[in-house]
């Protein structure tokens, strides 16, 4: 398989965090499970889905575990 270069975005203020595959939008993510079905339709076999890859998935402002701002609830 060839990488995708996956961007999750650092959380918004409304919400969610945005998620990209080069310059595509895949879509608003609120959760790991939302990442990893944007993942599947973005190619990525679940062989090779490893969130915490830095080669596969590029987190800004914060890893997996973070869904909101700091300070926000």
């Amino acid at each position: 398989m060839s990488r995708v270069h996956i961007v999750v975005h650092p959380p918004s203020s409304s919400g969610g965090r945005r998620v990209t595959a080069g310059a595509e939008n895949l879509g608003v993510a609120y959760g790991v499970v939302d990442v990893i079905e944007f993942l599947r339709r973005a190619g990525v076999t679940s062989e090779d889905m490893q969130l915490e890859d830095p080669h596969l998935i590029d987190w800004r402002g914060g890893g997996p575990a973070v869904w909101s701002r700091p300070g926000e609830s």
